[in-house]
């Protein structure tokens, strides 16, 4: 059957739409320097994670779960290549069919030869010999931008994972935040805490956090490397970050470096709500003080037990602390559990559900060694006397006296 002249041009017109948006999304993903909302490139990432969703549906243990998704970031650039190749692919045949008399099985044959510079297919005519460059100039452009692409990926991922790893020794494999406060005084059993190094790493983890919010909002894949340890990963490593930064203001407010890790909550927040926002997620820029916080009272005095264990300087009674925290920790707690339960990441303590229900992980902790007399720490009664016991807060403190300081 023979298609009309009319037909075949207005499928030329469709073809060359097809080619255009492939243009704006390849310059959209690989040049520009901001998040730039692409269907092309949204529609490879949502094919993939729901792929890798019904491969995972059944696999209830996380370390063989975290190896499948191991391979979803480069299964998504795989696919954005695909897309675009295809999408290409399709464009250039339909701009060719109005120009092959042979019909349109030949006018694919001819857009394949031209975008892979085969040359074994070229269509009489100066507009078609025009469109084979194009062609050419169009595969030849994806491949290259995208083979520039993954040095710059990899540059930013081992930018993250080296800051990830170094909070490991510090606050735990999966890292949770009164670990940290508490593996940092206790200084790994020296006898001499290191609280006051507290200032520089908030800093460091602010200035971490915004480059996480650049990096993985303009490359959006970013957001599904995991880390090379399954137990590791840099959605709970910042929130353990936050989480003890809230804790130190809450609970030693004297003590605390106020000013580092305020930035630091301000900038982790940030990051996470970036990052969410450009994953698609619903998120409000600013979380409704009446809305509270999941976590409970009982497992913020679990994680004060934690440090009372380790003779963290307590300042305040739990009680009185419980208000600031919660007002603290509603700041952050939603953008970052929404992330860390649309990448799967390790169920760590204090990290909110997973698409799976599992136990959370708690932060292992190596078998204690003997060490020199004169390097173990002082005893609880060397100390001074415990403090007296935690009391119940009472019903008023829903969402924290610090919900004005936040804002700031």
């Amino acid at each position: 059957m023979v298609v009309p002249l009319f037909a075949r041009i207005i499928a030329a017109v469709v073809g060359g739409v097809l080619v255009l948006t492939v243009w704006g999304s390849t310059i959209g993903a690989l040049i520009v320097s901001r998040p730039v909302a692409s269907r092309l490139t949204r529609a490879a990432d949502k094919s993939v994670s729901v792929l890798f969703r019904i491969i995972n549906e059944h696999i209830s243990d996380y370390f063989r779960r975290d190896r499948v998704l191991a391979g979803q970031a480069a299964a998504i650039l795989l696919a954005q290549l695909l897309l675009w190749l295809g999408t290409s692919f399709a464009g250039f045949a339909l701009l060719f069919w109005p120009y092959e008399p042979r019909g349109v099985a030949a006018a694919f044959v001819t857009s394949g030869s031209s975008m892979f510079t085969l040359g074994f297919s070229e269509p009489p005519g100066t507009a078609p010999a025009a469109m084979t460059f194009v062609a050419a100039g169009t595969g030849l452009v994806i491949l290259t931008l995208l083979i520039a692409y993954l040095p710059t990926l990899y540059a930013a991922f081992n930018r993250r994972e080296t800051e990830v790893a170094l909070l490991n020794a510090r606050a735990g494999v999966p890292s949770w935040g009164p670990e940290l406060l508490a593996r940092t005084h206790y200084g790994l059993g020296s006898g001499v805490s290191t609280i006051d190094t507290m200032p520089g790493l908030y800093a460091q983890w602010e200035r971490w956090a915004a480059d996480v919010a650049e990096s993985h909002t303009t490359y959006l894949p970013l957001v599904r490397f995991r880390s090379p340890q399954p137990y590791s990963s840099w959605v709970t490593a910042l929130l353990a970050v936050l989480d003890s930064a809230a804790l130190f203001l809450s609970l030693s407010p004297k003590a605390a470096p106020v000013v580092p890790a305020r930035l630091c909550l301000r900038g982790g927040y940030q990051c996470f709500y970036r990052v969410g926002r450009a994953m698609g997620i619903e998120l409000p820029e600013e979380p409704d003080p009446a809305a509270g916080i999941t976590l409970t009272y009982e497992e913020f005095l679990d994680a004060v037990k934690r440090m009372e264990k380790v003779s963290f300087p307590i300042e305040r009674d739990p009680a009185d602390a419980w208000p600031d925290f919660v007002g603290w920790r509603l700041l952050y707690e939603q953008a970052a559990y929404a992330v860390a339960f649309a990448v799967d990441a390790v169920p760590a303590l204090w990290s909110g559900p997973r698409m799976h229900p599992v136990e959370p992980i708690p932060p292992y902790r190596p078998p204690t060694g003997r060490m020199p007399k004169s390097a173990e720490p002082k005893s609880a009664e060397q100390n001074g006397p415990a403090r007296p016991a935690a009391r119940e807060p009472d019903s008023r403190a829903a969402t924290g006296k610090a919900e004005g300081d936040r804002r700031h």
